[in-house]
């Protein structure tokens, strides 16, 4: 798989989770590949496994069986310590949410992803405030969370998450608290930044007025994958 250009491979992946005496499966064999550049949707409904799979895909748990490749590596079997080094450096998470700190201001939340990886103050400013600029949030970056809309908020969490340039986004149903305009705003700088910086984004979402935002939609069911759906967008 070396340079193959996929950033995520599953081959076969389940997961079960011990309920007592029984094993209670989740994930019954996913067999999954997003390659660099692509913005693919994850849909199911509630029940399907879509938020087993996000845990899997941003190294938060591992599968019960099965192989996840990760940029052409194997990281099923990787130390907790090590899958800790991998989500820091290749995954941008971006959640419903929007988890930023409140005690923080806008700059300050930007740059924490580049706090923990010891990147010097000075380029931690340099780089916060071009991110800023790129979600269109330069005239805010003293304001806090609170002194924010959602919107404004949720454009935060995605500046945040490009901080370390990671090989991939995770969103987790980034538009869920918002309403429709603002839902379509956020899916545009979704766009802008798969069009502008060929970013690789992962999104798990249960709306299909979504679908045509995407180049693929994979849909879950029962967790199993008993579909996709390309868009050519």
């Amino acid at each position: 798989m070396e340079n193959s250009g996929e950033i995520v491979r599953l081959e076969n992946v389940k997961k079960a989770y011990r309920m007592g005496m029984n094993d209670v499966p989740v994930l019954k064999g996913i067999n999954i590949v997003v390659k660099k550049g692509e913005f693919a949707g994850i849909m199911g409904s509630s029940g399907s496994g879509k938020s087993t799979l996000l845990n899997l895909l941003g190294l938060l748990d591992v599968p019960t069986e099965g192989k996840y490749y990760l940029i052409d590596r194997e990281v099923s079997r990787l130390s907790d310590n090590r899958l800790a080094e991998l989500r820091n450096s290749c995954i941008g998470f971006i959640f419903q949410s929007f988890n930023l700190f409140p005690h923080l201001n806008v700059q300050q939340n930007i740059e924490v992803p580049l706090v923990y990886a010891g990147v010097p103050k000075h380029e931690r400013n340099r780089i916060s405030s071009e991110l800023a600029e790129k979600v269109k949030l330069t005239h805010r970056l003293k304001h806090r969370p609170t002194e924010l809309s959602g919107g404004e908020c949720q454009r935060v969490a995605v500046a945040r998450a490009l901080s370390n340039n990671p090989s991939f986004l995770l969103a987790d149903e980034p538009t869920g608290n918002l309403d429709e305009k603002t839902s379509a705003e956020i899916m545009e700088l979704f766009k802008t930044l798969h069009r502008e910086k060929n970013a690789t984004i992962l999104m798990v979402t249960h709306n299909p007025e979504l679908k045509p935002y995407f180049d693929r939609v994979i849909y879950l069911r029962d967790g199993r994958v008993v579909g996709e759906e390309e868009f050519g967008a």
